[in-house]
């Protein structure tokens, strides 16, 4: 049995970061009822057409669910949405800000019809103070929470190279509905669960913030190298290649001096005493460690690393994700199916768990579950829309 099995959710939900709270939920058995728009349905689907044609984000984010078409105007619609809800356990929602109060989905209104229900809403900037009624996508978040002003090269600013904002939204949603569904169990009480997208990237960005304001350090955009701690990220080899290395503590520090690099004498030299000294110097190390590594291979480097207990990685790019031979050795991929039956490679969840694999269903077309649930939850409608 999954965890989930027997609890019900119901989504409004578009784009990425309420789809992948949800899906997760599907993986550990939660049923999923994906409410879509008619005929257009979730606009993630139309982002690009690079897996068999259909949406990455969209295959990615939406499998193991249920598709239906409403218009939520429509009142015919409006009464089979109210029919699905009234049983469910969930109800998860990130449409445009003050949509769900206008359309009487609002938790006040749905908890007090179900006071069980867990209603989770997700929006970009929290739903009061003067950011409540302005539109959020990830890069605008990342803007407005120090991300992307702490990400680049010198005065070049970049964006982190994926949904990052919608991913951190989406975790909390998730883990915040798991914390609710196990407070239901104790205590019988449904919940209210709001999840801003700023808040979500403003707690990963806290580490940045602390630095930057009570250590009166100012924002320094380092590529690929850590702003705080040294030596930690890319370092040119001998075959033109280059090795990531990290040192987190001084004890690191001491066993790259003499076991890698072979010059003990840095161990106590005053510039590199510290890792607060370290980032003060760390275009000497750079320098130091290059020399070091100028005549040898990035293999040769990587393996007197590992041997020094120095924590390093090679630099991969998506494409190779596949083959991840720590992936490929503790068996990570399973396959799921498009709605028109081609499989594609999906990864179990993280959070791996004894007692069997994650749902992991099929991606479902748009509406495909129109008729089915019409007829469950709505048995005497002869009109099937959609």
């Amino acid at each position: 049995m999954l965890p989930l099995e027997g609890v019900t959710v119901v989504s409004l939900e578009q784009a990425v970061a309420a789809p992948f709270a949800t899906r997760q939920l599907a993986d550990l058995g939660a049923r999923v009822i994906k409410i879509e728009r008619p005929e257009t349905g979730d606009f993630a689907r139309n982002y690009d057409q690079s897996v068999h044609g259909e949406s990455s984000y969209f295959v990615w984010l939406n499998r193991g669910k249920e598709s239906i078409e409403l218009d939520v105007k429509h009142p015919q619609d409006r009464e089979l949405l109210s029919r699905l809800i009234e049983p469910a356990d969930v109800f998860v929602q990130n449409l445009a800000p003050g949509a769900v109060d206008r359309l009487g989905l609002d938790h006040a209104t749905l908890r007090g019809a179900y006071p069980g229900l867990i209603h989770c809403s997700i929006s970009g900037y929290g739903p009061i103070g003067p950011y409540r009624n302005k539109k959020a996508y990830d890069l605008l978040v990342q803007c407005e929470s120090g991300a992307l002003g702490s990400t680049g090269s010198g005065d070049e600013l970049a964006k982190i190279g994926f949904s990052v904002a919608d991913v951190a939204t989406g975790m909390y949603a998730y883990t915040g509905i798991l914390s609710a569904l196990l407070r239901r169990e104790r205590t019988g009480q449904g919940a209210t669960v709001e999840v801003a997208m700023l808040d979500a990237m403003a707690e990963w960005m806290m580490q940045p913030m602390y630095y930057s304001v009570y250590g009166g350090h100012p924002v320094r955009r380092t590529g690929a190298r850590h702003p705080s701690i040294a030596p930690y990220g890319p370092y040119r080899v001998g075959d033109a290649r280059r090795v990531f290395l990290s040192v987190q503590n001084d004890r690191e520090w001491k066993a790259l001096c003499e076991q890698v690099i072979l010059r003990p004498d840095l161990v106590t030299d005053e510039r590199f005493a510290t890792n607060t000294d370290r980032v003060l110097n760390d275009e000497q190390i750079t320098d130091l460690l290059e020399l070091a590594f100028a005549s040898l291979s990035a293999v040769d480097v990587a393996d007197l690393l590992d041997r020094a207990g120095i924590a390093n990685a090679r630099l991969r790019y998506v494409d190779e994700l596949p083959d991840h031979p720590a992936l490929v050795a503790r068996d990570r991929w399973r396959t799921t199916l498009l709605s028109d039956g081609t499989p594609v490679k999906a990864m179990l969840p993280p959070a791996a768990m004894d007692g069997g694999d994650a749902a992991m269903g099929a991606i479902p077309r748009l509406g495909e579950h129109n008729e089915s649930l019409r007829l469950e939850f709505m048995p005497e409608s002869s009109s099937l829309r959609g």
